[in-house]
């Protein structure tokens, strides 16, 4: 099984560190521009070659995790499109520029440039500054939401390998109410005016 991940992000670089260390075989598809000299970028490309552009990383896995910058997301949308993607697990980890109608969202994109994959949504919640966001790891969970199954219980396995508590919150038609979270975190954030972040954690009673 290998793993692609999209994108040249804090949260791509976390998440790749995970696999990593927990034995899996990962690569990481990039933009052409991509700066591949920063340190710890060059320490994970050294030995095994692991950095390439959007196409091969999405031909070489098995799952697929995009955790572009939405600037990039077009290019990543063309790849998608001019490879194939038949029967490949594809996660959506982004969140769109916030939409109060909620119904424009990047998963919807991917869908169209990849129609014959098996879609979700997970570590969305988490931000492309992860773990810049969370310096104390009190992080211990992501939501995921999609429609396949047995698909989808690969999906949770994958994220519990990253060491996350996969929460199930059904199909991928609720993928804009995970995305709202997100956003509503950052607007308490931004309403209580500190330099801190904030996260939403599941109570079971």
């Amino acid at each position: 099984m290998k793993i692609g991940i999209l994108g040249g992000t804090s949260l791509a670089k976390a998440l790749g560190k995970r696999f990593i260390n927990a034995g899996l075989n990962v690569v990481f598809g990039v933009r052409p521009d991509f700066d591949t000299e920063e340190a710890e970028w060059k320490i994970m490309n050294r030995l095994h070659h692991r950095i390439c552009p959007y196409e091969s990383a999405i031909i070489q896995s098995d799952f697929i995790l995009i955790c572009a910058e939405n600037g990039y997301l077009p290019e990543i949308w063309v790849a998608l499109k001019n490879t194939d993607t038949e029967g490949k697990m594809i996660i959506d980890c982004t969140n769109a520029k916030f939409d109060k109608k909620l119904s424009n969202g990047n998963t919807q994109l991917i869908k169209k440039a990849a129609p014959k994959a098996h879609l979700f949504k997970a570590y969305n919640n988490l931000g492309l500054d992860y773990p810049q966001s969370d310096v104390l790891g009190v992080i211990k969970e992501t939501y995921f939401c999609g429609d396949d199954v047995p698909e989808k219980l690969r999906v949770k396995r994958l994220i519990e390998v990253s060491g996350f508590n996969a929460v199930d919150v059904g199909k991928i038609s609720n993928a804009s109410l995970l995305e709202a979270f997100y956003h509503l975190r950052n607007e308490i954030s931004w309403n209580k005016q500190e330099h801190q972040n904030y996260h939403f954690k599941l109570v079971s009673i």
